[in-house]
């Protein structure tokens, strides 16, 4: 107690001689009641700054809660349209492999159906035959053939015509050779099997035996 009072005249001098005991009495409660409003206020202040910096740490924490959520909608948001293009991705590839399946099956459907043609006046041909003679069913199959080279050059499948050429290994096979009548030594001299092509692209080789000079010659 002396202590503190010592200090507390120490900031606020008193000339104790000049007044009367209950005046310093007074003047001694006065000045530890001035202390004490000094230390209350200091603490007030004191308790200001901790409430303020509570304050900024829930307010720091209800910012960093609201960013976490923003992202967690982000993330979510960015999974559905993943897996929705994953779906739409899995349901493209389904309906083009479909398509791929259904080229394979019915691509030659056109093809097929002209051929079919064909083949109901192949089977006429019999009738012709009792009907007319042999010399009729004659033309009728030469008819027939004309209509099937039609239904060949109308879906691109060429036959090959190599008599007088040059031997192409892409586009024939030596099965004989023959000698040179009428034709250059080395050309193609006979054509033992048709081949053909598909749109510029052999799909059969032809048999072809190629003509060679002979001794005589």
């Amino acid at each position: 107690m002396a202590v503190r009072f010592l200090s507390v005249t120490r900031r606020y001098p008193i000339d104790l001689c000049r007044l009367t005991p209950s005046a310093v009495t007074r003047s001694v409660v006065g000045l530890f009641s001035t202390a004490a409003e000094q230390r209350s206020t200091g603490d007030d202040c004191h308790g200001d700054d901790g409430d303020d910096d509570h304050s900024h740490s829930v307010t720091h924490v209800r910012t960093l809660e609201l960013r976490a959520r923003k992202l967690e909608e982000q993330v979510h948001d960015l999974t559905e349209r993943y897996k929705r293009a994953l779906a739409d991705s899995d349901n493209v590839r389904r309906r083009t492999q479909k398509f791929v399946e259904d080229a394979k099956l019915f691509g030659i459907q056109s093809f097929c159906r002209d051929i079919v043609e064909v083949a109901d006046l192949l089977e006429k041909s019999a009738e012709v035959e009792e009907r007319d003679g042999v010399q009729q069913l004659t033309q009728y199959l030469a008819y027939i053939q004309g209509r099937l080279q039609d239904v060949f050059t109308k879906h691109g499948l060429e036959k090959m015509t190599p008599v007088g050429g040059s031997y192409d290994p892409y586009q024939h096979e030596i099965v004989c050779h023959t000698p040179a009548e009428g034709v250059e030594p080395g050309t193609i001299a006979v054509v033992k099997q048709d081949g053909y092509m598909l749109h510029g692209r052999t799909i059969r080789h032809a048999h072809v035996g190629i003509a060679v000079k002979t001794q005589e010659q």
